[in-house]
């Protein structure tokens, strides 16, 4: 825009009135206040015991690294195979089950006596949507203690993709695995707090 800015006060001989384009360096840290640590998720899967659906639908969110509107693919019929297909803005990607959610999943299942079809459903039988996940997250916050600006369903994921790329540090394959298109998407989703990267510089020893 600048750039067009620019050529547009050459074409009007005013060269006087051109702005200087600046590069400005990418954020490479995200606000605290923002990032949802591994303690906190686990503190609010404490807080939600009561409500089995609600923890198991966060546990879900977070080990799989899928969207919210990814949820209505995991069925009856196919959550026992581990690899679910799953259908999103244009791409088709495999969500991968963990042996212990599948489990979780079985127990769930017969508990709610769910014989076919969708297992994350409201009473009515409609699918669990994002907003109804926000609200019964954020019921969780006092009792997790933990900041309400760092409780909705898209954090889950985020957490996934961090943790992720701290163990096996190929933001590639995370790309993939989260339906990335563009790997600088990615980078977003595995930013740390500045405390993280001040505790790296610290660690980094260069002081005699």
């Amino acid at each position: 825009m600048l750039t067009a800015l620019n050529s547009f006060f050459d074409y009007i001989e005013r060269r006087d009135l051109k702005v200087k384009v600046l590069r400005i360096q990418k954020k490479i840290f995200i606000n605290e206040n923002k990032n949802l640590t591994k303690n906190e998720y686990k503190r609010l899967l404490h807080a939600a015991h009561d409500d089995v659906r609600l923890q198991l639908i966060m546990e879900t969110l977070c080990s799989t690294g899928m969207r919210v509107s990814e949820l209505q693919y995991i069925t009856v019929e196919n959550y026992k195979s581990g690899e679910i297909e799953v259908f999103n803005k244009g791409k088709e990607r495999t969500i991968f089950l963990s042996k212990k959610l599948i489990q979780k999943m079985k127990i769930y299942i017969q508990q709610k006596k769910i014989k076919k079809g969708k297992i994350f459903v409201t009473k009515t039988g409609k699918p669990m949507d994002r907003i109804s996940i926000w609200r019964c997250m954020k019921q969780l916050c006092q009792k997790a203690q933990v900041q309400s600006s760092k409780v909705f369903p898209h954090n889950l994921r985020r957490l996934f993709a961090r943790s992720y790329y701290s163990l096996k540090k190929d933001l590639s394959k995370l790309a993939d695995l989260l339906g990335h298109t563009s790997i600088e998407t990615t980078r977003i989703y595995i930013m740390e707090d500045s405390k993280k990267h001040y505790r790296d510089i610290e660690d980094m020893n260069l002081i005699i």
